[in-house]
């Protein structure tokens, strides 16, 4: 009996517990950026995220025993490579000096330009299908962020923050839409193999200019455990969106972590809730409603191809084994016949094809 496809609704969930993660750690880092090196702190996050991995995969593979998702392909680690450098070395260092000259809560809601950038790249370049719906979110989400930055007496220094934490976002967006593309591999080797080659670039690289590790015992474990939630985990579980859902999709969930981040800031931080954050807040939240209650139904072909990730046997997956005993789910290389059908679906792994 096949099992009706569950993906999208997972695809939802991994998204939303992604940004709730990636959503606090935000001004938790700001909370830090005032007793440690901006490049330090961005790299002791990634360190943190790629440590408490480790002891995750170890048990894992040596004790857990459980399934396994599929390896990376050779072909894969070029762009590993580009998603690190983009994702890992370049994205938090200027996020961590943005937040310098940045209030927290207006920093967590800027972050929703990476939405944007995201969403624009997977159009623009990929060539991933949208419509009028999710374009008027965006703008909504686009106004919202000019509205947080908009100075009276305009003066460039203003803007340094704000355009070092939209840097960021650039280069999040540019590591989203590459990670999109090796989504269908084991989400904990890359994040792993992420985290520990650019957490060590950021933290060396911070040495060698002058940061000190000194008295800050305190500190390096509050990084890594933030860094291990914020970022390790938030990843993982981004990637899965990423597999489920698409990459623009998954950004318009994401779009919840700003408004975490901004709420942590005010109950936590005691920042003030200002007019301007009020009228960004609501013209984000309408841009991102636009997005969850999109739904995309047109009858659809697949074409004949091989490949290889954890799956269900479901409509798009019905081919035999040659054991029975296989858990519910399970990874294999496996061959999709051509097949013409209809019902809701979203460019996740399986349909990315053209409108």
């Amino acid at each position: 009996m096949l099992k009706k496809t569950t993906y999208p609704n997972v695809g939802y969930l991994y998204a939303i517990v992604s940004a709730v993660l990636f959503g606090s750690s935000t001004p938790a880092a700001k909370y830090l950026i005032n007793e440690i090196s901006p490049l330090l702190l961005a790299g002791l996050l990634y360190l943190g995220a790629g440590l408490g991995l480790s002891i995750i995969l170890i048990r894992q593979q040596f004790i857990s025993k459980t399934l396994r998702e599929p390896s990376l392909l050779p072909r894969d680690y070029k762009l590993l490579a580009s998603a690190t450098l983009f994702g890992g070395i370049l994205g938090p260092a200027l996020l961590m000096f943005g937040l310098i000259k940045t209030q927290a809560a207006t920093a967590s809601l800027l972050l929703n330009l990476e939405s944007l950038f995201t969403a624009l790249i997977a159009w623009i370049f990929i060539k991933e299908h949208t419509d009028k719906r999710l374009i008027f979110g965006m703008l909504l989400i686009l106004i919202g962020s000019i509205i947080l930055v908009w100075q009276r007496h305009l003066i460039f220094s203003n803007l340094i923050g704000p355009s070092l934490i939209a840097g960021a976002c650039i280069a999040w967006a540019i590591d989203n839409n590459v990670t999109r593309k090796i989504s269908a591999a084991d989400p904990l080797k890359i994040v792993l193999i992420k985290s520990l080659v650019a957490g060590s670039f950021n933290v060396t690289l911070a040495l060698l200019l002058g940061a000190t590790l000194a008295n800050k015992l305190s500190i390096l474990s509050l990084s890594a455990v933030i860094g291990f939630l914020g970022y390790g985990l938030s990843i993982i579980y981004f990637i899965l969106a990423l597999r489920y859902i698409g990459t623009a999709r998954t950004s318009a969930y994401f779009s919840i972590a700003p408004f975490v981040g901004a709420s942590f800031s005010i109950f936590f931080l005691g920042e003030s809730l200002s007019l301007q954050l009020i009228m960004a807040g609501i013209l984000m939240g309408l841009g991102i409603w636009l997005h969850l209650t999109e739904r995309h139904l047109h009858k659809h072909r697949h074409e004949f191809f091989i490949h290889e990730h954890m799956h269900y046997h479901d409509e798009h997956h019905q081919h035999e084994h040659l054991t029975s005993d296989l858990k519910e789910s399970h990874s294999h290389l496996h061959i999709h016949a051509p097949l013409l059908h209809s019902h809701p679906h979203y460019p996740d792994i399986h349909h990315r094809h053209k409108h």
